[in-house]
């Protein structure tokens, strides 16, 4: 008998969802939260939780969480009806990427990086080529003075202003571009190659994955890449290698 499951995913891992949901063994309800609310991770983590408590009894078999810890937005979650799963990972990265051994090698090889994939790109709104997968608060608000000046004095002076104030050399040197093997998605690598240009950053193309999505929504939960958090316990960061843990409410 099939199993029945409910995925919250950030809206930039859309494609990638639904290509696995349509081909997945069991039934597969999605729905995608917007992927602006990362720039305020209490904002996210209490929109989350109030579509969480909104999900019917005795209706799933597991609720499938498309997110990584992302600056701890789904910290402190609570599922009251069903199981939660959610990947080990630190932000979606991970899973384009599709395991969190291969992000950890790239992250090690060059931190100062900035991940762009075709959903992110597409779902930017007008300022959407300026942000990058796993941006902080602090990349936000440095993109929020971008696209004011941007509306000021036009896109070449924005970027000479914030070439001469250093903002985008002080922490990031690459672009990546991931385009996800499997997926028929538009090609925005000169789009992004472009954008790495006027930055004075390298530019490099990456295969993502699928392989961690799919293992998400099949089913496939080993405790090495996934935690599974009962019904009315909470997920909690470790602070080390396993990332989260679950555990009782009020410890």
């Amino acid at each position: 008998m099939a199993r029945r499951f409910r995925v919250l995913s950030c809206e930039v891992l859309a494609r990638h969802v639904y290509h696995v949901a349509a081909r997945a063994p069991d039934v597969i309800d999605v729905e995608l939260v917007d992927k602006g609310l990362h720039s305020a991770p209490d904002v996210l983590r209490a929109e989350l939780q109030r579509r969480l408590d909104a999900i019917p009894p005795e209706r799933y078999d597991a609720v499938l969480l498309g997110y990584g810890l992302c600056s701890y937005s789904v910290a402190g979650l609570v599922c009251p009806v069903a199981p939660m799963v959610v990947p080990r990972a630190h932000d979606c990265i991970t899973l384009y990427l599709g395991s969190a051994d291969r992000y950890a090698s790239a992250f090690r090889a060059n931190p100062g990086t900035y991940w762009y994939t075709a959903d992110y790109l597409e779902r930017g709104g007008s300022n959407g080529d300026r942000v990058a997968l796993g941006a902080s608060a602090d990349d936000a608000e440095m993109e929020a003075v971008y696209a004011e000046y941007v509306a000021k004095y036009g896109q070449d002076n924005a970027d000479y202003l914030m070439e001469v104030m250093g903002a985008w050399r002080q922490h990031y040197n690459r672009a990546v571009y991931i385009d996800t093997e499997g997926l028929a998605l538009p090609d925005y690598t000169e789009r992004v190659r472009d954008l790495a240009a006027r930055r004075g950053w390298a530019f490099e193309r990456m295969a993502g994955s699928l392989a961690l999505v799919r293992d998400l929504l099949e089913g496939r939960w080993d405790d090495a890449r996934f935690l599974t958090i009962p019904p009315g316990q909470t997920i909690a960061p470790t602070y080390d290698a396993r990332i989260a843990r679950a555990e009782a409410p009020g410890l």
